[in-house]
Formats: structure tokens, C-alpha cells, sequence
């Protein structure tokens, strides 16, 4: 049984959060909060003190929101990138940095009717994955562009869809032929008119095409199973798609950036690909209308500067780190120091950081 804490003791000592630096009168408490907290190394965190936040909105709101630090916010005006959110040595190396950081939009591929556009470059497996050193899995970036079905036109139907490499290849594009009569092309937003669909792909060759590069030679099995040499799938609504293309994908296999936790709001709703396009890349999407080549390089170049990130690999060689706070005993828990607390504390989504070892485990 814990001991009482020492009433002299309880009034004088503060023991605070090592992550998010909140404070506390009981150390009970403390481990009440590092269990529901889920802080690590992955966490979102201010350049400036470290503090650990939730999602990368909080940290921008922490550095330049109404009730920001004014430290953190001043180093930042004049140290930070206001895109990836890092702080740099010096002014001199921030103008540097942005120009690599702020990126160049990619030219719309526009509506012209165009047969299939399928690329040798993702036929051939080695090519790519040679490019990758032996790390972890590739990724693919798909979007789609829907038209209407049904009586009011509110059943969405597959009528484009794209799909680009890591390095910004397009490996496969067209336009689909709906399986249900179209009520609404939805053209303002989509460009899409019955022209570009009277020839179109069916659907199940479409899904046949898409399945054969993501699975990249692997047995439908062993996908399922533990991913194998299948691909990982980067999309914003990415099951969405999926639905609409009447498509399943593994699940620890899909990379959403709708989703992903430190892009979502603070209230973890999602953000809109073209708020997150131009809040983290630098460059406007979505101005006229919707292109999905454009969506993929975007969804895809936000997947890879997050999955770029520089993080510690969390656990290696800790078995408690492994396993939480749930295999510890509370007495035990009270024992340890708030930095301790801190090292055996996991987080509750898989950072895509992690995508880029090739021992971790795959996982949403």
C-alpha cells in the first residue's frame, strides 16, 4: 500500500509533466495524467521550450495564437518556419531552410480527354524499392474525383482517379465508368462531363490495375497478414476512395492525412487538404477545379514531411517502454521520477516516422 504523502511536503512540492509541463500537487496525479497523455517522443513540440502538444494546430496556437508564450513567440518570429514549424540557429539559416521547405505547386494535368495513362516505372518492383535502400514499404498517393448518382445526385461514383510515387511519378491515370447512371457531373467542381466517361475503364479493371500496384507482386494473403512487399496507400480520405472504388486495403497498410493525428484541429476534426497544403507546403490547391494529380503530389509530399520527421525510436531495449503503464504497479510507478514516468510513456497512434524502419511493425 502507497504511503501518505507528507502534509508539509504536498503543500511546498509541485511535481510537473516533463512533456507539457503542466503542474501537480500529488504525484498521483501526475501518473493520472502521463496514463491518459500518451506524451512521447512523436508528439508535436515547440522548437523554442519543448513543450509537447497534441497536434501541430496546438503548437502553432501556443506559438502565435492569442495566449501564446511570448519566449517561445518571440525566438519564433525571427527563428521559425512558419510551414514545418522548426527553429533554426539563426535568421540566416530560416531564409535558407524556407527555400527548401516552401514548395512549388505541381502543374494541374487538366481535363483533356486522354486514354489510360499507365507507367512502366511502378511495373517493375525493383526499380522502385531499390530506390528505397530496403526501408520500410513504399508508398503510393491516390485521389479520386466523384460524380453523382441516384435520384438527387448524393451517391458519390468513382469517375477519375490518379495515383503518383514517392517521387512524383504518375504511375496511373484515368477516368471510370460508373457502374449506376450519372445524375450529376458535378463539372464546377470536378470538370467531369459524359464525354470523358462515354469511353471510360470499367470499374472492375480499374480495381484489377490499382490492386496489382499496391500488392507489388505479394500474395493477397500475406497483405493481409503483415503487409509483406505491399505498398503503403497515402491519401486524404483515403477510405473513401476505397469505398467509392468498391476497394478493400488492409488497414495498417492506409496513410491518411485526414486523420493522422498531429494534422487533425484541436478538437480532432479534420482539416481540409487544401488548408493543409497551404498551412504545411507552402502552396495553394483546389483554386478552380479539383485536379487529382495535383491532390496526389500534395497528399504525398504531406506524408513524407511528416514521415521525415526526426524522431527517437521509442522502446528499443526498454521492456517497460514496450508495454506502458499498464504492466507496472502503481507502487512501483510512484517510485519513479517524472523523466522516468516520461520513458515508459507510449504513444496512442503510430507515427509515420516510423514507417521509415524497416523492423517496426506496421500499424494505422
Amino acid at each position: 500500500m502507497a504511503s501518505e504523502p507528507d502534509p508539509s511536503e504536498s503543500r511546498t512540492q509541485r511535481h510537473k509533466c516533463p512533456a507539457c509541463y503542466k503542474q501537480f500537487k500529488r504525484k498521483l496525479h501526475l501518473i493520472e495524467h502521463m496514463k491518459i497523455s500518451y506524451h512521447s517522443v512523436h508528439q508535436p513540440r515547440c522548437g523554442v521550450c519543448q513543450k509537447h502538444c497534441k497536434s501541430f494546430e496546438s503548437v502553432r496556437e501556443h506559438i502565435s495564437g492569442p495566449l501564446a508564450k511570448s519566449n517561445c513567440s518571440k525566438i519564433f518570429l525571427n527563428q521559425g518556419c512558419n510551414l514545418c514549424l522548426k527553429v533554426l540557429d539563426s535568421p540566416a539559416a530560416l531564409n535558407e531552410h524556407k527555400q527548401k521547405c516552401c514548395l512549388n505547386a505541381p502543374v494541374p494535368l487538366g481535363t483533356k480527354i486522354v486514354p489510360c495513362i499507365e507507367s512502366h516505372v511502378i511495373m517493375s518492383g525493383s526499380i522502385m524499392d531499390a530506390k528505397h535502400n530496403g526501408k520500410g514499404h513504399r508508398a503510393i498517393a491516390m485521389d479520386c474525383e466523384m460524380v453523382g448518382g441516384g435520384s438527387d445526385g448524393s451517391i458519390d461514383l468513382c469517375a477519375r482517379v490518379c495515383l503518383v510515387d514517392e517521387d512524383e511519378n504518375l504511375i496511373f491515370h484515368t477516368y471510370v465508368r460508373p457502374q449506376i447512371p450519372v445524375s450529376n457531373y458535378r463539372y464546377e467542381v470536378n470538370g467531369v462531363t459524359e464525354d470523358h466517361l462515354r469511353d471510360a475503364m470499367p470499374l472492375n479493371e480499374v480495381q484489377d490495375k490499382i490492386l496489382k500496384i499496391l500488392h507489388n507482386g505479394e500474395s493477397v494473403g500475406r497483405i493481409r497478414l503483415d503487409g509483406g512487399k505491399g505498398r503503403l496507400l497515402v491519401g486524404h480520405g483515403i477510405q473513401h476512395d476505397l469505398d467509392c472504388l468498391r476497394m478493400k486495403y488492409p488497414g495498417q497498410l492506409l496513410r491518411d492525412t485526414a486523420k493522422y493525428r498531429p494534422l487533425v484541429k484541436t478538437n480532432l476534426l479534420s482539416h481540409s487538404l487544401k488548408h493543409l497544403t497551404k498551412t504545411y507546403l507552402g502552396y495553394d490547391i483546389q483554386s478552380g477545379i479539383h485536379d487529382p494529380y495535383e491532390d496526389c503530389i500534395s497528399v504525398m509530399r504531406l506524408y513524407k514531411r511528416m514521415r521525415g520527421q526526426d524522431h527517437q525510436v521509442e522502446g528499443l531495449g526498454n521492456e517497460k517502454a514496450n508495454s506502458g503503464f499498464d504492466s507496472i504497479r502503481s507502487t512501483e510507478l510512484e517510485k519513479l521520477t517524472p523523466d522516468e514516468l516520461y520513458e515508459i510513456s507510449i504513444s496512442d497512434y503510430k507515427c509515420w516516422c516510423l514507417d521509415l524502419s524497416k523492423e517496426c511493425s506496421l500499424g494505422s
